[in-house]
């Protein structure tokens, strides 16, 4: 999708620079096409532990604690914003959808999509924060001897 943001992108440049020819649709399609991936991907980041930590800081502390500041800040911060922001974007998405909500911009998309995959990143990243909890627990902390 980010390479197609880029295609999108760079030929709506092209077609405005060279032909004068400008497409509100082709731009906000730009932005969908991002926000997609950003929404769709985060779940993945957390499933395959890249997130944003302060490593400047967690770096120093033992594996135990590191593990257990993971598995509580998952609890604490990440479940309930998910939650939240889930029963919060899904009334956002149904009148949107129920009303076939189209963009007020001449030659705009419809936006109940988008609104779908917001909807749909944050469900994502619910379910994926549940499955880290999860694992976090059974396994515990790795050994430090690890490789």
């Amino acid at each position: 999708m980010t390479l197609a943001a880029v295609f999108v992108s760079a030929g709506n440049a092209i077609s405005r620079k060279a032909f004068s020819l400008s497409s509100n649709g082709m731009l906000e399609l730009q932005w969908y096409l991002f926000a997609t991936v950003v929404m769709l991907a985060a779940a993945w980041t957390l499933q395959r532990n890249e997130h944003v930590r302060i490593d400047i800081l967690s770096s120093r502390f033992p594996l135990r604690l590191r593990h257990w500041i993971d598995v509580t800040c998952h609890i604490v911060m990440l479940l309930p914003f998910t939650v939240v922001m889930v029963w919060l974007s899904y009334p956002y998405f149904a009148r949107s959808f129920a009303q076939n909500e189209v963009s007020l911009n001449a030659g705009g998309l419809l936006i109940w999509p988008m609104r779908a995959v917001v909807l749909a990143g944050f469900v994502a990243l619910a379910l994926q924060a549940i499955a880290t909890i999860i694992r976090k627990i059974a396994e515990g902390p790795i050994s430090e001897d690890a490789p």
